[in-house]
């Protein structure tokens, strides 16, 4: 009975090591950092040093009764052009969240307030996220490994469980007979 509980404690360790890890999470990043979403902000300057993944958001903070979210074509993008939008992420709050939920290209401009012609536009690629880089998957490896490692020792803590728990089930199956 020990023996088929060690080995049980034994393979859920290994399943537990054995679990894949989700290396990158997605990220909030707030647009304009903390300018925020506001003209006179080049924001493809803001938005060139970083990567931009599937399921990441976008997080815009803005006078609410100024300016606006909204999503366009490339060509509208380009133009400043509001009309005909893709998406309109405005929720009334200064406060939008635009979810990269498709790997594509993403146009996102102010069409209130002439917020556009002043700077008010981004343009995004959310990218598929990188594979686990070769630190990641050593850390998986040697995540497994301690597991296993562990498991060699595990007799040591389930053992003395099992005896434990045997012994208080067969006093209390005494207690009961009396």
């Amino acid at each position: 009975m020990a023996r088929i509980a060690l080995m049980a404690a034994a393979a859920v360790l290994a399943f537990l090591a054995m679990a894949p890890v989700k290396e990158v999470a997605a990220k909030k990043w707030t647009v304009g950092d903390n300018k925020f979403w506001n003209p006179n902000i080049n924001y493809t300057i803001w938005a060139q040093d970083k990567h931009f993944y599937l399921d990441d958001w976008l997080y815009f903070v803005y006078e609410r009764n100024q300016y606006n979210v909204i999503e366009v074509n490339e060509t509208n993008y380009r133009s400043c052009n509001a009309d005909n939008p893709i998406a309109n992420w405005t929720r009334g709050a200064g406060r939008d969240l635009v979810h990269l939920n498709e790997t594509r290209h993403y146009y996102l401009i102010s069409g209130n307030g002439g917020g556009c012609y002043g700077g008010m536009k981004l343009a995004v690629l959310a990218k598929k996220p990188p594979p686990p880089s070769l630190a990641s998957a050593t850390s998986i490896e040697n995540s497994a490994r301690r597991a296993f490692a562990i498991s060699g020792f595990a007799h040591q803590f389930v053992l003395p469980v099992a005896v434990f728990a045997a012994i208080g089930t067969m006093w209390e199956a005494v207690l009961l007979v009396w």
